[in-house]
Order: C-alpha cells, then sequence, then structure tokens
C-alpha cells in the first residue's frame, strides 16, 4: 500500500534519508511487493517502488511527483563507482502545437525546478533485491545548469519546429538529449513534417546525459 503524501520537505527528505543503506528486498517487503529476478522487462520496477515508500502522487501523470512540495523525484542506477549507468528520462516532448512554448513554461522547465534525485545500485552482477539505496539529494539547477538545459532546450524545440523531428540524434544537446520515447519502435505520434504538415513519427523523450548527472552527484557529495 502506497505511503500518504509528505506534508512538508522536511518529512520527505526524512523519509528520504531513512532509505538509504536499505536493501531494495526490504522496502518491497514492507510495501508487499514482489521483487522481479531482473529489470529487463520492470525497467520502470525500482522507481515506482520508490515513489510508492515516499508517497510521490503524480505517477504517470505531466506533472512534479510531489506538485504541493514543487518537487520532482528522480531515482537514479549508479555503479560502484557512483557513477550514473543511464540517462535520466525528463518528460515527453510536444511533437505539434508548440507556438507559445516558451522555456519557462515547458514541462522540462517545471520539472527540474527542484529535483530529489535517490542514487540505487544499479550493477547487473547484484541480484535486484539485494541492491542498496543511495544518499538522497535534494537539488536545484545553479545558473550555469540551467542555462545550459535551457540553451538545449531552445536548439532541439526550434528543429521539431522546422520539421526536423527525425534529423535530431542523442548526440545534440550538451546536456540534454532527444530519444525515441516507445516500448517498441511501430508506436506512432503525430509531428511536423519540413513542408509545416504533419506526419508521423515515434514518439520523443527529453532525456538528461549521464556527464550531467555525475556533475549533480559529484557536487553533492565532494
Amino acid at each position: 500500500m502506497a505511503k500518504s503524501s509528505p506534508l512538508d520537505l522536511n518529512e520527505l527528505m526524512q523519509r528520504a534519508h531513512n532509505m538509504a543503506g536499505i536493501r531494495l528486498a526490504d522496502i518491497a517487503a514492507d510495501n508487499h511487493v514482489i521483487v522481479p529476478a531482473d529489470l529487463r522487462r520492470d525497467k520502470g520496477w525500482v522507481g515506482q517502488l520508490i515513489e510508492s515508500e515516499l508517497g510521490a502522487l503524480a505517477g504517470s501523470k505531466p506533472e512534479q511527483d510531489f506538485l504541493h512540495l514543487g518537487v520532482e523525484l528522480k531515482t537514479i542506477p549508479i555503479d560502484h563507482k557512483g557513477k550514473p549507468l543511464e540517462t535520466t528520462y525528463v518528460t515527453v516532448a510536444p511533437l505539434t502545437n508548440i507556438q507559445g512554448v516558451t522555456w519557462e513554461n515547458s514541462l522540462v522547465y517545471h520539472k527540474l525546478q527542484r529535483v530529489l534525485w535517490v542514487p540505487v545500485e544499479g550493477e547487473r552482477s547484484i541480484p535486484v533485491g539485494e541492491r542498496r539505496i543511495g544518499t538522497p539529494i535534494l537539488w536545484q539547477p545553479n545558473t550555469t545548469q540551467a542555462r545550459q538545459l535551457q540553451q538545449d532546450w531552445e536548439e532541439i524545440m526550434e528543429l521539431i519546429a522546422l520539421g526536423q523531428v527525425d534529423k535530431i540524434t542523442a548526440r545534440h544537446g550538451e546536456v540534454l538529449q532527444l530519444r525515441p520515447k516507445a516500448a517498441n519502435s511501430k508506436a506512432l505520434t503525430q509531428s511536423i513534417d519540413e513542408e509545416g504538415n504533419i506526419q508521423l513519427s515515434n514518439p520523443r523523450g527529453f532525456y538528461l546525459k549521464i556527464d550531467f548527472t555525475q556533475q549533480i552527484l559529484i557536487n553533492a557529495f565532494s
């Protein structure tokens, strides 16, 4: 059963700190959840477990996980050296009806205003249940990070507006990238072509690059 939502930031951080050093199997038992043998088919399992333990409310809704506290929750799998093992999904990218969307009213901006990062051991050699949760970090982008994020977002959105969505690769962007976001390549959504007409493309999502999230962890723990 999911926990009640924390009343304030102190309660949220207290819950997050209480999980540090605990195995996923113990959190799962506490929440009456079965631990999968591996995460190949259960990619979002760890994140959902942590959400449940901390009392996050948003689920898959396009808003912050703790909207009443202005906090987004991100679990981040790390290796034994503390390096993130994968990019971090932020939100789905809008591919149509993007007139008037600015950085300040974008979902990426909204979600990255304040993030609670929960590092979790992610190496495949460690059984899922044995993986331990790390020390949480409450992060807000500094001036440089905010500028990098805005710059990347604006460049990517300009390419989408120009009908170039299918030419954007994961290499675009310094800290933020756009990638297909779908369980399979058959999933299609509407986007704009170079003539300004509607075409079909794979859905895309915004992701934070590993170097960027690694820097957040280094800054927090140095």
